[in-house]
């Protein structure tokens, strides 16, 4: 029998197991996916928000935790477990250095990466780069490893994980670590959420998966059929305005359109819907997919002009380009006259400051709603260029509610050897929006802390069966 078992591939479950690993358990990782495909989101990641208190290697100025802890209540509107929230602040501050042990490497942002030299550390190679470092780390210091290794049930009694099933195979360990992800790639689950919509629609039926293929969410819905005890509803989730030619899974960060701020977003009536300058892109950029799912289709469209050229990261993918915006409402198959009608207003009310990209400057409209309160320009300048967006899903929010020791608690008591990390319980911190770089962050505190929890409890019950023979 293993001291710890631990479900999932992910950033958080290889913290938790190399943690485990560390601290004297025998530990099993049963990853889902075959190998070339493991790491689940996290090898789409390329960054973790972290607390400084001052300039470091790749990261500029300082960002304490007040400011931070701001940050996240912004974006979650206060929709969050303020302890937990803190700790995973807090604890950013002394990851670097444990992940750098285990081959981690950082580097400074690179240009268009949009107000995050002083609030994040990018990895170098990515999240493929980190996945890769940490299962050489874990295969180093002993943790057995399987793929293809789908756990379809568990079997827990009174609180307590006694197995997990990988089809009919049992697998029984002393305490286990869950880190299986959200249910974005279960299709079912969000159509079942997302319901029918007031068009007659069922807008989960053109939500694209940016993630993994393999988080069905079969272990977490068991789980709360079970009564544990859950945080954050099925409709939240990460979900970003994708390039609609998208693939439908792992389309990753390559797929998002970051000039959103710099334009406008029209829907199908080519009608602006939300406030494209709110805040900076980072703080903002997992609202749009929301936004975009709740219009007719599912479907949007990001319109800028030549002046904005060069102030984003361009999408991967190049846009619809035109001479006139008559041309461009034609290609992206748009009403002419209703866009014409609707960039004249917004071009009216744009009240042009000092414009600047790098702060949130005092361009902005009056007498519109929704009113763009930040970087407003005329668009006037030809050529233009639209993209169409779809709703992206990065991961769900409904997860699991634990404490700091990470614990999954049924009827508000904590199981004694069943703990959770990463997007599974990530609902705790994020009830609602993102901020970016925080979901690595989430993963690699609680995925921490979970190993460390899961070995404890596995080895003091070693040392009392010990004892009692």
């Amino acid at each position: 029998m293993f001291d710890v078992l631990v479900i999932g591939g992910g950033n958080a479950a290889l913290c938790a197991a190399l943690m485990a690993k560390e601290a004297g358990a025998s530990v099993l990782l049963l990853e889902s996916a075959p190998k070339e495909w493991r790491g689940g989101n996290s090898i789409h990641t390329r960054n973790m928000r972290s607390m400084h208190d001052g300039p470091e290697d790749v990261m500029s100025d300082a960002y304490p935790e007040e400011e931070y802890w701001q940050d996240v209540l912004k974006v979650t509107g206060g929709i969050t477990d303020e302890a937990l929230a803190r700790l995973t602040i807090k604890a950013t501050a002394n990851c670097r250095g444990w992940m750098q042990k285990h081959g981690v490497r950082f580097q400074a942002p690179l240009s268009g990466t949009l107000n995050l030299s002083k609030t994040n550390a990018f990895f170098m190679g990515g999240g493929k780069a980190l996945v890769n470092a940490y299962f050489r780390s874990a295969e180093k210091l002993g943790v057995e490893i399987r793929y293809n290794a789908t756990v379809t049930s568990l079997d827990i009694k009174d609180g307590k994980f006694l197995a997990a099933y990988v089809g009919d195979e049992r697998i029984e360990a002393r305490a286990c670590v869950l880190a299986a992800g959200g249910f974005e790639s279960n299709r079912e689950w969000l159509k079942e959420a997302w319901g029918v919509n007031e068009f007659g629609e069922a807008p989960a039926d053109n939500f694209l998966i940016r993630g993994t293929r393999f988080n069905k969410g079969v272990l977490l819905k068991q789980l709360i059929d079970m009564g544990a005890d859950s945080v954050s509803d099925a409709t939240q989730a990460h979900m970003v305005a994708i390039d609609a030619r998208a693939p439908l899974y792992d389309g990753g960060i390559c797929t998002r359109v970051d000039c959103v701020s710099f334009g406008i977003v029209v829907n199908k009536n080519a009608q602006r819907f939300s406030d494209e300058g709110e805040d900076f892109w980072p703080k903002r950029y997992a609202f749009w997919g929301r936004l975009v799912a709740q219009q007719p289709g599912q479907i949007g469209y990001s319109i800028i002009d030549s002046k904005v050229l060069g102030r984003f990261m361009p999408p991967v993918f190049p846009g619809d380009k035109a001479d006139s915006l008559e041309d461009l409402a034609d290609m992206l198959g748009l009403d002419r006259e209703a866009l014409l009608k609707t960039v004249r207003e917004y071009n009216a009310a744009c009240k042009v400051g000092t414009f600047d990209h790098t702060i949130m400057d005092d361009c902005h409209t009056e007498g519109i709603e929704p009113a763009k309160t930040h970087w407003a320009l005329p668009i006037d300048t030809g050529p233009f260029y639209g993209y169409i967006l779809r709703p992206g899903v990065t991961f769900t929010y409904l997860g699991l509610k634990t404490t700091e020791k990470a614990n999954v608690h049924f009827g508000g008591k904590p199981s004694d050897n069943l703990f959770v990390a990463g997007e599974m319980m990530a609902g705790n911190v994020l009830g609602k929006g993102y901020a970016a770089g925080i979901g690595m962050a989430i993963g690699t505190v609680f995925g921490r802390i979970a190993g460390t929890q899961a070995a404890q409890c596995a080895l003091s019950h070693q040392d009392t069966q010990n004892a009692a023979a």
